[in-house]
């Protein structure tokens, strides 16, 4: 099992940054994908950003490319996602997962753009 807790979220004004944290524990994290899925009230789940643990290769939703970075730090075990230039629908729900074989997640984090 992996155990995977999130920090950082918050409210802030269109045009601002916040970075989350998704703290990992369990097992190793080799051949995981660990990365950010968001959640807006009445829409679909969307896959954010993700890092594959082993190699780095990292992938973003066209929506936050250029704004968003997502980072990892072997000796922490933990996910970084640096979000820049913020939007107001960049509002949502944030879920750190990791995935191989099976999916875990984390309990979600409020970020909230105001105009």
């Amino acid at each position: 099992q992996v155990q995977l807790v999130e920090s950082g979220g918050g409210l802030v004004q269109a045009g601002d940054s916040l970075r989350l944290s998704c703290a990992t524990s369990g097992r190793t994290l080799n051949n995981l994908s660990v990365g950010w899925f968001r959640q807006a009230p009445g829409e679909e789940r969307e896959c954010v950003a993700a890092i594959n643990w082993n190699d780095g290769n990292t992938y973003y939703a066209d929506s936050v490319k250029g704004r968003f970075t997502i980072s990892r730090d072997n000796a922490k075990r933990t996910v970084y996602l640096q979000m820049n230039s913020l939007k107001p629908e960049d509002t949502a729900v944030y879920y750190c997962f990791s995935n191989y074989l099976r999916t875990y997640w984390g309990q979600g984090t409020q970020v909230t753009v105001s105009s």
